[in-house]
C-alpha cells in the first residue's frame, strides 16, 4: 500500500470522519513524505468572530481557521526568537518581558515563569474552552492584555497545574513582538512560513490590530501539515534548521498531566500515545476549537492533519481525537 499502509484500510479510516455528520472539512495524511490521503467536503463554517454559520465548499487552496492550532505555532516562534537571543529564558520569571505592570499583576509577573506560560501552569484562575464563562473572549479587545491576564487571581502554585489559558499564549506573542521588534505575523512569515513555501495564510487581528496568537491563525490544510513535517524533522525545512532541534524535541516531552486523559502539555503542544502492533508510539498534536487537529507520529514518520467547522461540539472533538488511532491502525510497517 501507500508507504506502508493499508490501501483499503487507509482509504475506509480516512472516509469515516469525512462522511458522519462530524462538520469534518479537510483529512490530510502524510507518511514518509509522501501524501498518502487528501479528502475534502463542505459544509458549515463560521469566522472566529462570527455567531452565523455559512456554507461553504473546501478544497486544496482554502484557508480554514484553525483556531488554537496558532497557540503552537507560537510555541515554536518563541523557540526561534530564543535562539536570535531575542526573549528571556524559559526558567525566567514572565516580569522580565513585561515590565511595567502594578498591583496583583505585578506579584504575579515575578513568580510566574515563561516556562509556565508554555506548559498552560500559570497557576492563574483563568476559564477557557466551556461554553458560557469565557475568559479568552476578552482578548480580543482589552488593550493592555499583560494587566488583563495577570491580574487574574492564583489558584495553585504556578508550574503544578494544568489550566488552559489563551492569556498565556497572548503573553509569549506580546513578548516575541517587544523582543523581535516585529508583529507576530511578520515574524512568522520571515522565520516559518516564507522559508516553507506557505504562501497563502492569515493572521486575523483582535480590534487594536495586533495577531491573535492564541485563535486567529488560517491555513491551507496542507500547509498545516507541512508544520508536521517541521515537527517530525526537528524543526529542519529542506536542509535549514528553521527551529531549534532541542526546542522541538523538548515540546516533544511529556509536560502536565492535563484534563484529558492519558494526553499531557509542553512547550503549546498536546502529547499523548497510540498503540501500534502491540506498543505505545507517541504523538504530539496540536489543537483548534472545532475540530482542527495536527497529529505527528515520530515512531511512525506519520503526520495527519484535520479541519472541521464543529465549533464547540464535543462528538467532534472525541472523534478527531480517537483517528490518529484510527490512522495508525491501518499503518503496516
Amino acid at each position: 500500500g501507500p508507504q506502508g499502509s493499508d490501501e483499503a484500510a487507509l482509504l475506509a479510516t480516512t472516509q469515516r470522519p469525512v462522511d458522519r455528520p462530524l462538520g469534518v472539512h479537510a483529512v490530510v495524511i502524510e507518511r514518509h513524505r509522501c501524501l498518502v490521503t487528501e479528502m475534502y467536503r463542505g459544509g458549515l463554517d463560521r469566522s472566529v468572530y462570527s455567531l452565523v454559520s455559512t456554507r461553504q465548499s473546501f478544497g486544496p487552496a482554502t484557508l480554514h481557521d484553525v483556531r488554537s492550532v496558532g497557540k503552537s505555532v507560537t510555541g515554536l516562534l518563541y523557540g526561534i526568537a530564543l535562539a536570535e537571543g531575542r526573549v528571556p529564558a524559559t526558567d525566567q520569571p514572565v516580569a522580565l518581558a513585561l515590565p511595567g505592570l502594578a498591583g496583583r499583576a505585578a506579584k504575579n509577573a515575578r513568580v510566574i515563569r515563561i516556562r509556565d506560560l508554555l506548559d498552560m501552569g500559570s497557576g492563574l484562575a483563568w476559564t477557557e474552552g466551556r461554553p458560557g464563562l469565557n475568559d479568552e473572549l476578552k482578548l480580543f479587545w482589552k488593550r493592555d492584555l499583560p494587566a488583563y491576564v495577570l491580574d487574574h487571581p492564583m489558584s495553585h502554585p504556578p508550574g503544578t497545574v494544568f489550566n488552559y489559558n489563551g492569556g498565556g499564549t497572548a503573553l509569549l506573542a506580546a513578548t516575541i513582538t517587544d523582543g523581535t521588534g516585529e508583529p507576530l505575523d511578520q515574524f512568522a512569515q520571515a522565520r516559518l512560513f516564507k522559508p516553507m513555501g506557505i504562501r497563502s495564510w492569515e493572521w486575523v487581528r483582535d480590534v487594536h490590530g495586533r495577531p491573535m496568537a492564541f485563535n486567529g491563525l488560517r491555513l491551507r490544510p496542507r500547509d498545516l501539515l507541512k508544520l508536521g513535517r517541521l515537527v517530525l524533522d526537528d524543526g529542519r525545512w529542506d536542509g535549514r534548521q528553521l527551529v531549534p532541534a532541542d526546542w522541538v524535541r523538548d515540546a516533544t516531552a511529556p509536560g502536565l498531566p492535563t484534563n484529558i486523559d492519558g494526553v499531557r502539555y509542553r512547550g503549546q503542544w498536546w502529547t499523548g500515545t497510540a498503540r501500534w502492533k502491540g506498543r505505545a508510539v507517541a504523538w504530539q498534536a496540536a489543537f483548534g476549537n472545532g475540530g482542527q487537529r495536527l497529529f505527528v507520529v515520530h515512531d511512525l514518520d506519520l503526520a495527519i492533519a484535520t479541519t472541521a467547522g464543529a465549533y464547540d461540539q464535543l462528538p467532534t472533538a472525541i472523534a478527531v481525537n480517537r483517528f490518529v488511532q484510527d490512522v495508525v491502525d491501518t499503518v503496516e510497517r
